[in-house]
């Protein structure tokens, strides 16, 4: 019987300091998360609500040029057009670099270019914090909710409460097309080409209005000039420029379907 007791009472003092351990643990602060940061801060966004024109105000020549374009580029679904538009939908850097490639004249991976990958995930936080702060002052509707169409990606809540001016799209093409300019100014045409025309994209996807991409480059290049005034964004850069062009010494043949996109991207959608 003693036995037990003694057993028993060793077993309270076993749990009540395990308690205290736990309470202990639980009352001791959590290491601060390691979030990934981006080059600018609230003090040096620059100010798109102030640098854009206003959105296009309901019943304005500017509204119903946009509503036209929405409608006749509903034809485009299932073309080739179409197809790249789609192509264009995801917005990670990982795509991004792949969108490039061909205008770069390299492929470019996370894998072989993990400076400039690393840049542009840093440079997408700024955009996207940068493009969320203006949608949110002009609270334009998307074309679609105005005049029915189809859209090139499923139409959901989530989208529809997402603003239409700037494209946040247009904004993150023209940002990386800049900067990819810079890193290789000798391609700087078929760059800033696909920059243009990622942008394009989501004029023919039925997601945004012309306005809104037009507004989307003014953003960027706002932006890019801002990240210029960094310091660290430009030791990044110029690390980035020196990865490209080790990979662009060592680039294999162009693929046939580089040809396929350049047409489609000089050809106009609208």
């Amino acid at each position: 019987m003693m036995d037990r007791r003694v057993m028993g009472a060793a077993l309270v003092v076993a749990l009540a300091a395990a308690g205290m351990a736990v309470a202990q643990q639980a009352a001791a602060p959590a290491p601060a998360p390691n979030l990934p940061v981006g080059y600018l801060t609230p003090q040096t966004w620059p100010d798109a609500a102030r640098i854009l024109p206003p959105a296009p105000a309901t019943g304005s020549s500017r509204e119903a040029r946009d509503q036209e374009i929405f409608k006749t580029t509903r034809a485009s679904e299932g073309s080739p057009r179409w197809a790249l538009a789609q192509n264009d939908v995801p917005t990670l850097p990982q795509a991004m670099l792949k969108n490039f490639s061909c205008a770069i004249g390299a492929e470019l991976t996370p894998q072989n270019a993990p400076k400039l990958t690393a840049m542009l995930g840093r440079v997408g936080l700024d955009a996207g914090r940068q493009v969320a702060a203006v949608k949110d002052v002009f609270k334009r509707k998307r074309p679609y909710l105005i005049d029915d169409g189809n859209i090139c990606v499923p139409k959901s809540d989530s989208l529809a409460a997402s603003p239409d001016y700037p494209s946040g799209h247009a904004t993150w093409g023209w940002s990386i097309g800049l900067i990819l300019a810079e890193i290789a100014p000798d391609r700087a045409t078929p760059i800033l080409a696909r920059g243009r025309a990622f942008g394009e994209s989501r004029v023919v996807c039925g997601v945004h209005t012309v306005s809104a991409v037009e507004a989307g480059r003014t953003n960027g290049g706002a932006l890019v000039a801002t990240l210029h005034g960094d310091p660290q964004f430009r030791a990044d850069l110029e690390a980035a420029r020196t990865e490209v062009a080790a990979l662009r010494k060592t680039a294999a043949a162009e693929p046939a379907a580089c040809a396929v996109e350049a047409e489609l991207v000089a050809t106009g959608p609208y």
